[in-house]
């Protein structure tokens, strides 16, 4: 697809430094490395409508005025073809009801259901392979905090994910 043609936009939450090369690592270790094209990501929405692009803006400029919300690894999720770590966030949930609030008639089907937020590691893998990741990661899990540093938004035209627009949370 060219840049001059409007594309679906993607929003996720940002990771600070640290949590993002954990997060980069992981996937590195268990993504099949043919289908990984992006880094470790949160996504908020997968697809929302490029009409939208002005006041999404000014809706993630808004959010981003407020203190960063308190995040952390809460634990795995079976993905049957892939591994996620979990994550739990009340304040990053209500930002995105806020946003899905906004647009909630012009959401698909997969935005306006409920919302599992997590960090795929691995996916596009025989249940077999995902079942003795989950395992292993189970095995040695602890819980931790991650931080959440701000919200961007992504065109999605069918490869990587070209960056739109990023908001970094004031506090």
């Amino acid at each position: 697809m060219s840049a001059s043609i409007p594309a679906p936009i993607i929003v996720t939450a940002l990771f600070g430094a640290e949590d993002q090369a954990f997060f980069n690592a992981a996937r590195r270790a268990h993504y099949p490395s043919e289908r990984n094209q992006l880094d470790a990501h949160l996504t908020l929405f997968h697809h929302l409508a490029p009409s939208l692009v002005d006041e999404l803006r000014q809706r993630l400029r808004e959010e981003a005025r407020g203190r960063a919300p308190v995040a952390r690894i809460g634990g795995l999720i079976s993905l049957g073809a892939g591994v996620a770590y979990r994550i739990e966030s009340p304040g990053l949930e209500d930002i995105r009801n806020r946003l899905a609030d906004a647009f909630t008639s012009m959401l698909v089907p997969q935005d306006s259901a409920g919302w599992r937020p997590h960090v795929t590691i691995q996916n596009k893998v025989t249940p077999a392979v995902s079942k003795a990741l989950l395992g292993t990661l189970r095995a040695g899990f602890k819980a931790r905090s991650v931080r959440i540093v701000g919200l961007a938004s992504w065109w999605y035209r069918g490869g990587p994910w070209e960056a739109l627009s990023t908001h970094v949370f004031a506090g």
